[in-house]
């Protein structure tokens, strides 16, 4: 109990301090919501419009061949004129110079015919359609690789029944004449023809409105991003008065009142969890009030990540001062770090918009942990159990920090 009243007694001693810091409460909370209300507002009207899906062709046949008929009745006119929700054809004229174009990532796909497609069509053997996208683009590359199968197949049996139609009629004794005047129709309905429009024949697609797209609201991925990292940033800050007091002999000087060492750490440490307490009571109040954010299904698991990132914080906090010998080389490194986690690990942006090769590097931060979760409840509809990889990866940093932290915490500077 003695333990306990002496931990909250250097706490409080810290919290008193923070109260009395005008600039210190400045950073810590108001600055933050600059950032909060500058972000917003830029990105207020993200994800608020549906992009027309576009779908470029080009042909690798000469002049004259089945493709450039098929592409030519494909293609897009008066763009007015299309219907809601119906893809945008663009006939590219040149192979090489569109693959250059999506090398470049000028262009973002393109589907090919290829050079022997009049042929193969005509002795009735399958034919298949070149996709080339973006390699980053996965969900790009299926749904041309299933537009390219459709095109192919209608061609395919498009052909197969105009075939059987000139083997049906020629037995009915029908003479050539009699018999292109019947099948043209069909062909060009099938196959195409300059100025017909076949691309619904070719390849369908449907529209179904169900609601108007609003915007994801800006505020659900800044204000967790700004939450955790300033609540590190104070945490890490931290560490410069800590490296003072050492500097100045006051934890000596509480160890020679009967302080035990475990009691000035625990001490330490809850004081600046404290503060990252009172950091988070008032982002996501302000953030519902204010801002009207959605914790998602699980509010609990998002109070929960919180806590966890104001544990993980702290820890990282006393390890820091441990590892350094002056407050200013703790103010120096605690920035520092700050500002590479901070955008490596998700709280500038979101995670899922950035390389998959930042992805990958965020895994070896605990920001990039704590915004997956707070991404996932948030803005994908997450449950509790859909974040415990998140909670337990903060757990282990917190732990990782904690035991570098005790095991390197001197009283002294020597």
């Amino acid at each position: 109990m003695r333990l306990l009243r002496s931990m909250w007694f250097l706490a409080w001693k810290d919290l008193r301090i923070f109260a009395t810091d005008r600039w210190a409460l400045i950073f810590s909370i108001l600055f933050p919501f600059m950032f909060v209300i500058l972000f917003s507002l830029l990105l207020g009207d993200v994800g608020s419009e549906d992009e027309r899906f576009e779908l470029n062709l080009v042909t690798q046949e000469a002049g004259g061949g089945m493709s450039h008929q098929i592409i030519g009745a494909m293609e897009t006119g008066d763009e007015s004129q299309l219907r809601p929700g119906e893809p945008k054809i663009v006939w590219l004229q040149d192979y090489d110079e569109a693959r250059q174009q999506v090398e470049d990532k000028e262009l973002g796909s393109f589907v090919a015919f290829p050079a022997g497609f009049t042929d193969a069509v005509s002795a009735g053997n399958s034919v298949e359609l070149e996709v080339v996208v973006d390699a980053e683009d996965p969900y790009a590359r299926a749904t041309l690789n299933w537009v390219a199968r459709s095109i192919a197949s209608r061609i395919g049996s498009g052909y197969v029944v105009i075939s059987a139609t000139r083997e049906l009629l020629e037995e009915q004794g029908l003479s050539s004449g009699e018999i292109d005047s019947i099948v043209q129709p069909v062909q060009q309905s099938i196959l195409g023809q300059a100025g017909v429009p076949t691309r619904y024949s070719l390849i369908g697609f449907e529209t179904e409105n169900v609601g108007e797209v609003e915007p994801e609201q800006a505020s659900n991925f800044v204000i967790p991003g700004y939450l955790v990292m300033f609540v590190f940033f104070t945490a890490a800050l931290s560490a410069e008065r800590i490296v003072r007091e050492r500097q100045n002999h006051t934890l000596e000087r509480l160890l020679s009142s009967s302080v035990r060492r475990e009691t000035i750490l625990g001490g330490i440490f809850t004081g600046t969890a404290a503060k990252g307490v009172i950091q988070i009571a008032i982002f996501w109040t302000v953030g519902i009030l204010a801002f009207k954010i959605d914790l998602g299904l699980s509010p609990a698991a998002a109070i929960i990540l919180s806590v966890l990132v104001i544990i993980m914080s702290s820890a990282f906090g006393v390890m820091l001062a441990t590892l350094v010998k002056t407050d200013r080389a703790a103010g120096s490194i605690g920035v520092l770090a700050s500002l590479i986690l901070a955008p490596l690990g998700g709280c500038w942006w979101p995670l899922f918009i950035t390389p998959k090769w930042m992805q990958f590097l965020a895994k070896f931060t605990p920001h990039g942990w704590a915004m997956s979760g707070l991404n996932k409840l948030m803005l994908f509809g997450a449950d509790f159990g859909d974040v415990m990889p998140e909670m337990l990866a903060l757990v282990g940093f917190a732990v990782l920090f904690g035991v570098v932290g005790v095991w390197r915490f001197r009283t002294s500077a020597t």
